[in-house]
């Protein structure tokens, strides 16, 4: 039955990618898109190149960074660069990725010198045990988190630049940093929370076992929501008492809330987990922004799945929705930037099956015809292309767009490709023909100043 759950989780995802309505491109077609490409693409060989991406942003409030692979080290480092010139260019507020967020708090605790933060970032990162840990506890991570960390020690501690974690599968862990804050902060709240929070502990080993639970008609549902409602009628006090440590206490509310929703809708046919994690995802965004400042500003490190508008790819139709398109939505085309990355060969590091072994795969070159392949025809191995109003027709059509989750087969390579109108998907695409995978620590101590 598990095996039959997690098979769920990829299928789902494996549906975005088999979408109907691919084009065929003709020869003509490839050209137009190719010449288009050229006279368009900057080469990336420094962060000083990324100056035409800089203009692009302008006074946006949220820039969307995506990846085509969780185990790709190019993504990271170039992510990196842009949200190195986003703060300290455009005073960009906070980073927060694709992670789970006590995990991640680990790392804001590190960057921000807070009086409880681990002593150093091999030991933030340790945090990291959920798989796969090698997502972000890896050298590419570090190295941005001790940029920051230099970068806010010459700030005030109010001004200091946040790392947090978005996502929901963090659901024991924040139902135990919610019972712990209430024990130290709100203890006639404890007993009730510790009950409420009863009703999951028989699935605390394993969460798709709460999944099949939940097909009997029976869940817990009101009980975590119960929680909820208890820290919101305590807000003023409780914040008065310690407003950061309550804002935490309520985002980890929300993540058991979220995750048992998500987890609920993995045992429903009829319900979509994965618009339940999209929109857990922007709810975090939101809150963090309304939490900085009325004009802060949010750089977002995600799957192209999640920061890609999805009504440019077959998830519309399949009725999926994505942080690109909520973002867009609720703040503006103008206020929200989407910068979609890809590669055509190399390697990367990825899971066979869900909680596997990671291994250094080999990625095939992109099949023929799809966005890969016809970046790779350009003239610069590593560029970026900012689009305009300019776009030739043919690739205004969908177009197949390779993604890798953490769990990847290249046996299966075929299946890989997500139908794509690319620049309605993205403001901006970066493109690296050969990729190397990410550098996992492991818990070892390497010397990342090297």
């Amino acid at each position: 039955m598990r095996r039959w759950f997690l098979c769920r989780v990829v299928l789902s995802f494996m549906a975005i990618t088999w979408m109907p309505g691919q084009a065929e491109l003709a020869a003509d077609s490839t050209a137009d898109i190719v010449t288009y490409l050229n006279t368009r693409s900057v080469p990336l060989h420094s962060a000083v190149d990324l100056d035409p991406l800089m203009q692009r942003i302008g006074d946006a409030r949220i820039v969307l960074l995506g990846e085509s692979s969780h185990g790709t080290s190019e993504y990271y480092t170039w992510r990196k660069k842009i949200s190195q010139r986003l703060i300290t260019e455009k005073g960009f507020d906070f980073i927060v990725v694709e992670g789970d967020w006590p995990s991640c708090y680990g790392i804001n605790r590190y960057v921000k010198h807070l009086p409880d933060a681990p002593p150093d970032i091999e030991t933030a990162l340790a945090g990291f045990r959920r798989w796969p840990p090698w997502m972000w506890a890896n050298e590419e991570v570090a190295v941005l988190a001790e940029w920051m960390a230099a970068y806010n020690s010459k700030l005030d501690s109010t001004q200091r630049v946040g790392f947090y974690g978005l996502d929901v599968y963090s659901l024991v862990e924040s139902m135990d940093a919610v019972v712990d804050y209430a024990r130290e902060h709100a203890p006639d709240l404890a007993g009730r929370i510790t009950t409420a929070y009863r009703c999951l502990e028989p699935y605390r080993a394993d969460m798709m076992e709460y999944a099949r639970y939940t097909q009997s008609g029976r869940n817990c549902s009101e009980q975590v929501q119960a929680v909820l409602t208890l820290l919101r009628g305590r807000a003023a006090e409780l914040s008065e008492q310690d407003g950061k440590a309550y804002f935490r206490a309520r985002q980890n509310a929300h993540i058991v809330k979220r995750g048992e929703m998500h987890y609920r809708a993995m045992a429903d046919p009829e319900a979509m987990a994965w618009n339940k994690r999209a929109e857990h995802m922007k709810k975090t965004l939101t809150r963090l922004l309304d939490k900085h400042a009325p004009d802060a500003r949010a750089v977002v490190w995600a799957h192209n799945t999640h920061v890609g508008d999805a009504r440019a790819t077959g998830m519309a139709g399949a009725g999926m929705t994505n942080i690109g398109w909520m973002t867009r939505d609720t703040y503006g085309l103008d206020d929200v930037v989407i910068v979609g990355f890809s590669t055509h060969r190399g390697q990367v590091l990825a899971g066979r099956q869900w909680g596997g072994d990671r291994e250094t795969m080999t990625i095939p070159p992109a099949r023929g015809g799809s966005i890969e392949d016809i970046f790779n025809r350009l003239d610069h191995d590593t560029l970026m292309v900012v689009f305009d109003d300019d776009v030739p027709a043919a690739l205004n059509q969908p177009i197949g767009h390779r993604a890798k989750g953490t769990v990847y087969n290249p046996e299966d390579e075929a299946r890989n490709y997500v139908p794509t109108i690319l620049p309605r998907r993205y403001d901006a695409f970066i493109f690296i023909a050969e990729t190397t995978p990410l550098t996992s620590v492991n818990g070892h101590s390497p010397d990342w100043r090297d």
